[in-house]
């Protein structure tokens, strides 16, 4: 839950499933989370952010992670932002903060 910075990834449930922020740096070398940054889960994508390719590899990315289908991700909010709104159904609270000790 707690990342190198000390910052905590906030996390809201919601009737099965769990509402939080994602901070999106496109274009990297890989894909990683990152750890936390102000509140949101910081995730690293090789896909540009042109014509919405970043946002679907979001999805498909935090979807493989977490072993849900690719439909129970979806973007809230900040569609063209580099943070975002996401809910994902299917999960609980633990195994989002397990992607931080998993990737730490």
């Amino acid at each position: 839950m707690v990342n190198e910075q000390n910052q905590l990834l906030a996390l809201v449930s919601r009737a099965g499933g769990v509402v939080f922020q994602v901070r999106v740096q496109p274009r990297a070398s890989h894909d990683e989370i990152a750890g936390v940054m102000g509140g949101a889960l910081k995730v690293r994508l090789q896909a540009p952010a042109q014509e919405d390719r970043a946002n679907v590899a979001l999805c498909e990315y935090l979807a493989r992670l977490l072993k849900t289908p690719k439909s129970a991700v979806r973007i809230l909010s900040g569609d063209r932002n580099r943070i975002k709104r996401i809910e994902i159904r299917g999960v609980t609270e633990q195994q989002v903060l397990a992607l931080l000790m998993h990737n730490a």
